[in-house]
This record gives structure tokens, C-alpha cells and sequence, in this order.
């Protein structure tokens, strides 16, 4: 049996721990950005989500938090996440002020997250109304917001399935959607060319329609699985090369389907310091020195790959040469053929490759938001509908919040660095304990299954009619990750539900 969190009680996980010293930190990354709903509906075919004006700022800066509980939002939670009937639940609101600051990477802050505790609710005769708390009050630097961008100088290039576009787990259109349009609707200029493979006219055509009403300036074109992937890849290069709208970039982009790009705005800044009439050819290396050792000194894909114009034109007049059996062979043994035909050919080299994955905030959870794109984050999209400040926020009780990501819990308080990446994941096939520390520099020791720290994670996050941003955290009590030692008892016997409203003063 898990022990509760309730109101009333200390923060207590299961076992018998007593009241400890509240000195924890509390730390998010907030950005004020607003979008679109959090899931794309899909039942059998693609549909564009319900789309959301940008929130207002206007409303009342004494607005009062509503505490109200509505049994069929938490019916549909419990539906969707498999909750139990009787769950733990806190709001809190969050009020930031946009000032002429500086972006701390800690902020302290003299409020608990949840002074109170939890509410123990059952979801079948639920109360009227939770806690009522007063709004945190954050300060947050100003930060430009989507639809003042002009993102005309970029043409991007993304090779996925019709399968993919149309799982609702997995679907990258909302994270395109993002980066690819002002979030009202609108395309921010930038262009995307899509092949879908061995996709059919009629799925081709949805696909089209269904981004274009999102605001997406795409075009759609099928591609062939029989083709070679290292050839199909780079088959990309040219075809953004021809298209007609290449005379109006700057750069052409090589991405993967899952590459997010978190500010559009950081990511024109960053390629602004080059030269873009040079032959450049600008990414980041892998963070694993298994994936250098064994292809070379590339730029890899998982967070886009930036040709020059004229840089570009150079492989694409090689590509047959590039992609001859001799050439892909290469990269069986340790050259890639796109980044051997982009060194081979390219007469002027960037001195080095520029990391737009620049950590800005590193959390408990060791997830990180970079300044221009990042690959395999944690629902990114979702990350993005409350964008108004990057920096971690430090207050009184064991809680780290890392917006967007997830709300971390410790309850033997925290002693480690915040500016240290938890080691929650390994180097593949050969992890020698060193492999990412060039990247990301030594890894601190993790807390999962050490009764520690326990993570509600980020599910759910909708622009409110009102302009307000709510957030969903889900903490599931059978997670395998918060025990007491891998095959020990849970640290809670109940499922947790935390919810973020998100308001500007």
C-alpha cells in the first residue's frame, strides 16, 4: 500500500518519512506561446485539430483562480489515462508578469507549489470545488511570440509514412504546425517539401489539405521504400534545390519527422551570425561518440541539417555521384553519403558545426529545452502552448517544475545540481559511462527506484477560451520508475492528477 499525499499531511511518500526540510526548488522553462488544442483527432482518417486563437493578454490582472471540479472532465481523464477511481488532485494558477529582464537560468521564489498538499477525490461523487489557492506570481523576461516571425528564408525537406501522419500517438503535424505557421493559422513563410512513402494519390491529397487548412505552406510528392534510405535521404537535397520557391531562401533544411523546433525566432537569430551566400553546411554532431566513431564527422538529421543555397546546389549537381552503390557503401563504413558528398564537394567549410541544440534550462527529469530545435523531446508540441519564459524557479518546498515536461517531486529534499543532467538514459550499442559527457558533460546518478523522487508528467495542455493556458500532469501509481529499489514497494497507492493554469497579469 502507497502512502497519500493528501491535504493535511506532510508531502510522505510510502514509507514512514517524517516531516523534512522544506528547501526544495521549483523550476520550469515557461514560454508564453499559444497554439492549437493538445491531440489531433483522428479516428480514420487525418484531421486538422480545432484551431485557437493566440490568448488575449488583456484580461483582468486580479482575476480569481476557479476552483471549481467538473466530474466529466475528470470522467474523460480518467477514460483517457486509466486512472483509478480515487486520485489525488491540486491546482494552482500561475501568473507570469513579462518584464525588461534578463533570462535567469535560477530564479527563486518564496511560495510552495502546493502548501496544502493534495486532495484525495473520488472520481465517482467528486466535491464541488478543490483547494483554492492564490496565484503564484513569476517574473519572466519579454520574449517574441510566433506570429511576429518571418520565416521566409527557410525551406525544409521531411521524408516520413502516411502511417505515421495518421497515428494519434505519434502524428509530428500539431509539432510542425508549430514551427511552420504564426499559430493562428497562417504559414510564418517558411515552406516545407513532404514525400510520403509509398503513399497513394488520395492519401498524398488529405495529407496536403489537411496541413494547408492548418496554415502550412507544403507540398506533398510520394516516394518509394525500394529506394535505398541513405539514397532517399538525400534525394531530398535536390528536390528543395528545384523547387521554385528556393530563389527567395537562404537555407535549405534536412530534417527528420520528429525534429521540433521550439522558437522559430531563436533558430533565424542563430543563422543570422553566418554568411548564407558562403558554401555552408551547418548541424551538430552526435551526442554519443559511438555514432561519431562509427560515422564520421557529420552533421546528423535528428535536429536538421542547414544547407547554404549555393553549398546546395554543389551536391545537388553531384547527387548521382553521391548516391552510386560505391557511395552508400561508405556509409557502412563510417562516412554517411550525405555528409561525404557535402565535405567532398563543399569549397568553403564552417569552421565548426554550431549546436542549435544550446542548453538553456536543464531539469530533474533530464530532458532539455534547446534555443533553436531538438529532437525526441517529451510531447513538445505541448511544451510549447505556454511559452513565456525559459529559466529554472526555485521555491520553498521539494518540488521541480519543468514546464512542459513534467513536475517532479523529492521528497529527501534536493542535494544535487541543478545544472547537472540526470543519467535516465544510456549510450546504445557500447556505453563506456563517458560517451555523452563531450555533449553534455558528466551525467549526475539517477534517482528512479530510489524512493527519491517521483515525476508527474506533462499529457495534456489547450489555449482555454479566455487566453489562459491549463496544463494536465498525470503521475500513474503503478509507475515502474518510482518504487523503493527496481522490485520494491510504490511510493503512492493512488493515481495523481496536478493541474497548471497558466495567466498573464
Amino acid at each position: 500500500m502507497g502512502a497519500s499525499m493528501a491535504t493535511g499531511g506532510s508531502f510522505a511518500p510510502r514509507n514512514s518519512f517524517t516531516r523534512i526540510l522544506f528547501l526544495t526548488v521549483f523550476c520550469f522553462v515557461l514560454f508564453i506561446y499559444t497554439f492549437k488544442p493538445s491531440s489531433m483527432e483522428h479516428i480514420e482518417h487525418l484531421r486538422p485539430p480545432q484551431m485557437h486563437p493566440q490568448p488575449n493578454n488583456s484580461y483582468a490582472p486580479e482575476r480569481q483562480s476557479d476552483c471549481t471540479l467538473k466530474q466529466s472532465s475528470l470522467m474523460q481523464l480518467q477514460d483517457t489515462y486509466d486512472l483509478g477511481d480515487e486520485i489525488e488532485y491540486a491546482r494552482r494558477y500561475v501568473r507570469f508578469h513579462r518584464q525588461d529582464i534578463p533570462r535567469k537560468a535560477i530564479t527563486k521564489l518564496d511560495t510552495d507549489l502546493f502548501p496544502r498538499g493534495f486532495d484525495s477525490i473520488d472520481i465517482r461523487n467528486p466535491p464541488p470545488r478543490t483547494t483554492c489557492l492564490k496565484p503564484i506570481d513569476v517574473p519572466v523576461p519579454r520574449s517574441p511570440i510566433p506570429n511576429t516571425v518571418n520565416a521566409s528564408e527557410l525551406l525544409f525537406g521531411i521524408s516520413t509514412t502516411y502511417s505515421r501522419l495518421t497515428d494519434e500517438e505519434i502524428s509530428p503535424i500539431n509539432e510542425w504546425a508549430h514551427w511552420l505557421t504564426d499559430g493562428n493559422g497562417k504559414s510564418n513563410g517558411a515552406g516545407l517539401i513532404l514525400r510520403l512513402i509509398d503513399a497513394s494519390k488520395e492519401e498524398l491529397e488529405e495529407a496536403r489539405h489537411v496541413m494547408a487548412s492548418m496554415g502550412m505552406d507544403v507540398k506533398v510528392y510520394p516516394t518509394d521504400s525500394s529506394i535505398e534510405m541513405a539514397k532517399r535521404y538525400l534525394s531530398l537535397l535536390p528536390a528543395l534545390y528545384k523547387d521554385s520557391s528556393r530563389p527567395n531562401r537562404k537555407f535549405l533544411v534536412l530534417g527528420d519527422d520528429d525534429t521540433f523546433y521550439p522558437s522559430m525566432h531563436s533558430l533565424l537569430h542563430e543563422l543570422s551570425q553566418y554568411d548564407h551566400k558562403k558554401d555552408l553546411y551547418l548541424g551538430t554532431l552526435s551526442e554519443d561518440t559511438n555514432n561519431i566513431a562509427r560515422h564520421g564527422s557529420q552533421a546528423f538529421g535528428g535536429a536538421g541539417v542547414f544547407f547554404s543555397l549555393s553549398l546546395a546546389k554543389k551536391v545537388a549537381d553531384k547527387f548521382d555521384h553521391c548516391s552510386t552503390n560505391e557511395k552508400i557503401d561508405e556509409s557502412d563504413t563510417g562516412w554517411g553519403p550525405k555528409a561525404t558528398s557535402s565535405y567532398e564537394n563543399a569549397f568553403t567549410r564552417t569552421p565548426r558545426q554550431h549546436s542549435r541544440s544550446c542548453v538553456t534550462s536543464i531539469n530533474s527529469t533530464s530532458k532539455v529545452i534547446p534555443r533553436g530545435s531538438t529532437r525526441q523531446a517529451s510531447n513538445p508540441y505541448h511544451c510549447t502552448t505556454s511559452k513565456a519564459a525559459c529559466g529554472t524557479k526555485r521555491g520553498p518546498d521539494d518540488f521541480i517544475i519543468s514546464n512542459g515536461f513534467s513536475i517532479a517531486y523529492y521528497p529527501h529534499g534536493v542535494d544535487f545540481n541543478l545544472h547537472q543532467m540526470e543519467k535516465t538514459f544510456t549510450a546504445a550499442p557500447d556505453d563506456y559511462g563517458w560517451n555523452l559527457d563531450f555533449m553534455l558533460g558528466p551525467q549526475r546518478k539517477n534517482l528512479l527506484w530510489t524512493g527519491r523522487k517521483v515525476a508527474w508528467e506533462l499529457m495534456e495542455s489547450l489555449v482555454q477560451h479566455d487566453g489562459s493556458v491549463k496544463q494536465i500532469y498525470i503521475r500513474k501509481a503503478d509507475d515502474y520508475r518510482w518504487t523503493y529499489g527496481k522490485d520494491g514497494n510504490r511510493m503512492f497507492d493512488k493515481d495523481g492528477v496536478l493541474e497548471l493554469i497558466w495567466i498573464s497579469s
